[in-house]
């Protein structure tokens, strides 16, 4: 299977497992891969990670998901993927998003590297919109 969108995909994996009430989701690695997982795990939207380099081509990351203990739902109420190849979203550092008031994190490829919307404001970059998670 060609997946014309990784980072979809990887968001559309992490939703599924969620749904469907997994405690560990495997999906194939890639840098921007990482990244995304570093900053949701940083940010408390998952227990734990582990990028496995040697399993298959390109390596595996196997996330730990997160519920809450009491209602046993998922941490992660939405993951939505904002700047898609056919309609890439590029913001200046004034016009980055507040996702719910700042409840919940846009997460931004800047010239820097992979950050929140926050970490963004604060280093004063704009860049590339990947995906809204709350």
């Amino acid at each position: 299977m060609i997946v014309t969108d990784p980072i979809a995909d990887y968001l559309t994996r992490i939703r599924n497992a969620q749904a469907a009430g997994h405690k560990i989701v495997e999906i194939p690695a890639s840098n921007i891969k990482k990244g995304i997982t570093k900053i949701l795990y940083e940010q408390g939207y998952i227990l734990k990670y582990k990028f496995d380099d040697d399993a298959g081509k390109q390596g595996v990351i196997s996330i730990a998901l997160k519920y809450d203990a009491v209602t046993k739902k998922p941490v992660i109420k939405e993951l939505k993927r904002v700047s898609r190849s056919g309609l890439r979203q590029y913001k200046g550092v004034d016009e980055l998003p507040k996702v719910i008031n700042g409840l919940g994190i846009a997460i931004i490829s800047t010239s820097k590297g992979l950050m929140t919307d926050k970490q963004a404001r604060q280093e004063k970059v704009g860049g590339e919109v990947i995906c809204y998670v709350y």
